[in-house]
């Protein structure tokens, strides 16, 4: 809250609802990554550490990059790393997705990435599929119908195509992480909407064109 001033890391001022909003809602991940005895995360977009801090800590991770292509924010996430004593097995790096992407360190090495708030299904699929091993899972942060042709269900639609393109062996499951039942509690009411997509990487190779710069996926996007 205090960085939050300074830097923006986000809209939401209140502890309560950062705490329901950021907190709890990255949490819903964490089921999703242990049934798969996932310990190492590629978290995209990190902006102020959700969900890729959060689920960092909790798993907890035996290692965690936190990818931020603003400076600021990526320094805001060094520090917390810092401060929490996480630093043997969290990196804040302040790089693009499509450069941590094309670097032989971190190409096909991962068994999941995260993403929450960041950018278009299919958009993530492409930054992503480059960076997870085979078998390996995007792990997305959605919200809305999933018949919404104009939101969400068009974003499944898009990745898709994407998956058609760059991993046709891929497959995308949708989940709803907080129950029904649950969701009519008032403290998690802003929840109830909101949806995990997981896509699972195939077996086969993601071919060196992916990803596309970012000039090129705007010209053409899924």
């Amino acid at each position: 809250m205090a960085w939050n001033a300074a830097i923006n890391l986000t809209a939401v001022r209140e502890p309560g609802a950062i705490a329901v909003r950021h907190v709890a809602d990255s949490l819903t991940g964490l089921a999703v990554l242990r049934a798969r005895g996932i310990d190492r995360l590629v978290d995209l977009g990190s902006g102020g550490g959700f969900p890729g801090m959060t689920l960092a800590a909790a798993l907890p991770a035996d290692r965690a990059l936190l990818v931020e292509s603003v400076a600021k924010k990526a320094r805001f996430l060094a520090t917390v790393v810092a401060a929490t004593g996480l630093g043997r097995h969290v990196a804040a790096v302040p790089d693009r997705a499509e450069t941590v992407a094309a670097g032989p360190a971190d190409r096909g090495r991962w068994p999941a990435v995260t993403a929450r708030a960041v950018a278009p299904l299919a958009e993530l699929v492409e930054l992503a599929f480059p960076l997870l091993e085979p078998g390996g899972v995007l792990v997305a942060w959605k919200r809305g119908p999933v018949d919404d042709r104009a939101g969400l269900g068009g974003e499944l639609d898009a990745a898709a195509r994407a998956l058609d393109a760059i991993d046709p062996g891929g497959r995308i499951e949708v989940r709803v992480p907080i129950p029904a039942g649950v969701a009519t509690n008032p403290a998690i009411a802003d929840l109830a909407d909101h949806i995990l997509v997981i896509v699972e990487r195939g077996r086969g190779t993601v071919g060196d064109l992916w990803p596309r710069d970012m000039a090129l996926r705007s010209r053409r996007p899924w």
